[in-house]
């Protein structure tokens, strides 16, 4: 006797995973089932890894042996889906079918009914039933005896109603005509262009303002959703009005943040550890408030604020930062040592601080002023001249002094950059300036 393959077992859900598989084989196939999706066998292996979620060994339907499934309720979609996609995989969306057998089983039924009746009428019902039958062809004969006399009734009022002059309703039929055949062709908007996360970017344009014609201003919508209209530069709405710069390029240039891969939602639990100067630091809370207390300088601007410890930070957010905070494009982590990193003593809180090229670093000088007696930077360039002595902050000199953190050149260019920038620009002009006189 022969062995029984799984396509001999499998009448359900399984077989139909089996054959759409072989049509799609580099797809990761949802099944909808009730208020869920369902994935099977290898696609629900790989879905548990990626999305986290649980999977397990079930006794499907029609199927003798168990199968590895995987499901998420459907309010769940919006989530895992671009999840999956940022991954790299291709999803297909299916719908499960009834069982063939079930449909089998249910036709034969429909036709052992349908028998049964049949044997158990009379000639009474019989010709009940004929009577029945020949109601439609009057119907249907009464409908084409009337519906030529309604075409010349209406005939008749419009001709009337040229007659007396009164053509006004006549246009407004014409119109409304015209409205129901460019609704029947309206076809859905095409996505200007799609985002890392897979949302459809529609309705980008300028527009001028109502207020003040001389401000332009650019929006768009994702997903449905209206963005904030941002004010454009000039040299942009005259590239964009010669169709030199395109929606994606102006979506770039004043959205770049709703353009970027969203970070996953395990980055923004709380408590969080980063490496400090002298172990790990562990975050208790991060979040975003406005400063409400209008004896404050910055009243009235969106603050970050950080609990270290037992300590309490916060400080001024820049509308980049606030924008990748709103649209989870960037961590907890990256913020905190943006804005914070200096008054933790992060070693990459300084890195991004570099001297000019050209200057010598044996020429970077931090000492304590014996007048004031506060620490101050300053630097020698030679014949270039020598710059200021400015001072710096305590948490500069605790980075430079006690944790080892950052170097003099960092501290040096932080402070006296613009100022050596400067100087060398001048010197650069004077050297010019009398080899021309020279010649």
């Amino acid at each position: 006797m022969a062995k029984k393959t799984d396509s001999d077992n499998d009448n359900g859900i399984i077989r139909q995973f089996n054959e759409l598989k072989k049509k799609h084989p580099d797809a990761m196939l949802l099944f909808r089932r009730n208020s869920s999706y369902e994935l099977y066998k290898q696609d629900a292996v790989k879905a548990a890894t990626v999305l986290a979620i649980e999977i397990a060994d079930r006794i499907l339907p029609n199927y003798k042996r168990p199968v590895k499934v995987a499901s998420f309720p459907q309010s769940a979609l919006d989530v895992y889906l671009p999840r999956l996609i940022r991954s790299g995989i291709r999803v297909a969306i299916c719908d499960a079918l009834d069982s063939p057998l079930k449909k089998k089983a249910g036709q034969d039924k429909s036709e052992n009914n349908d028998r049964t009746i049949k044997n158990s009428t009379d000639m009474g019902k019989k010709k009940k039933e004929q009577g029945a039958q020949e109601a439609p062809d009057r119907t249907v004969e009464n409908t084409v005896d009337v519906k030529p006399a309604r075409e010349k009734k209406s005939k008749a009022k419009v001709e009337t109603k040229a007659e007396t002059g009164t053509d006004n309703e006549v246009k407004a039929e014409k119109k409304d005509g015209q409205k129901t055949e460019t609704a029947q062709e309206r076809k859905p908007r095409e996505p200007q262009m799609v985002t890392a996360n897979g949302e459809k970017v529609t309705h980008g344009h300028a527009y001028q303002s109502t207020t003040n014609p001389a401000d332009w201003y650019f929006t768009a919508k994702i997903d449905g959703q209206q963005l904030k209209p941002q004010k454009m530069d000039a040299a942009d709405l005259a590239a964009y009005q010669n169709k030199e710069m395109t929606v994606p390029q102006l979506m770039e240039r004043y959205y770049p943040t709703k353009l970027m891969p969203k970070v996953s939602e395990e980055a923004f639990r709380m408590p969080m550890e980063i490496a400090g100067p002298d172990g790990s630091i562990t975050v208790n809370k991060f979040n975003v408030y406005k400063e409400k207390d209008e004896q404050r300088p910055d009243f009235g601007k969106y603050k970050f604020y950080v609990q270290v410890g037992d300590t309490n930070m916060s400080a001024v957010a820049s509308r980049q930062d606030l924008n990748a905070y709103f649209d989870r494009v960037a961590t907890p982590n990256q913020l905190i040592e943006k804005n914070f990193g200096e008054r933790l003593h992060l070693k990459s809180a300084y890195e991004k601080y570099q001297l000019p090229e050209g200057v010598d670093p044996k020429g970077v000088r931090v000492a304590k002023d014996r007048n004031d007696n506060k620490w101050k930077v300053s630097v020698d360039l030679g014949e270039k001249g020598q710059t200021s002595r400015h001072e710096i902050s305590f948490d500069d000199g605790y980075s430079l002094f006690k944790t080892k953190t950052a170097t003099r050149e960092q501290i040096a260019a932080k402070y006296l950059n613009t100022e050596i920038t400067g100087m060398l620009a001048a010197n650069t002009a004077k050297v010019e300036k009398s080899a021309s006189m020279k010649m």
